[in-house]
């Protein structure tokens, strides 16, 4: 798990509105925003605002109710912007191409082909 003393990560630095984004979606413990490169029609990162879990398994280990409401809101993205037709993607450690380090998920929708997508 991040330290209390780690460097915020970018998704820290928009929750705290830092850094500014399409924020499409906004609870007391997760935010979603469009993502800045996008790599389909829909792609939208759904995080938790407290980058107290690295990745999925941190996160499903240590508070599987925060890791429901993350699935939750990414449902309620896709059923807004693509009609509840998505891929949700959970990227974990550097080699399966997470590059940050605070657990999210990505929501991709549109019309999305099989084998169409780089690495997230």
């Amino acid at each position: 798990m991040a330290s209390s003393g780690a460097e915020p990560t970018i998704f820290s630095r928009i929750v705290a509105r830092e850094i500014p984004a399409t924020i499409v979606a906004e609870t007391d413990h997760i935010i979603a925003f469009n993502d800045i490169a996008p790599q389909a029609p829909v792609h939208v990162v759904v995080t938790t605002k407290s980058q107290q879990y690295r990745n999925v398994g941190e996160l499903a280990a240590g508070d599987p109710a925060l890791l429901a409401e993350l699935i939750a809101v990414a449902g309620r993205v896709a059923d807004e912007h693509c009609g509840s037709e998505f891929r949700l993607i959970f990227n974990t450690g550097a080699s399966a191409g997470q590059t940050v380090f605070h657990v999210h998920a990505h929501v991709l929708g549109g019309v999305l082909e099989e084998g169409t997508l780089a690495a997230l």
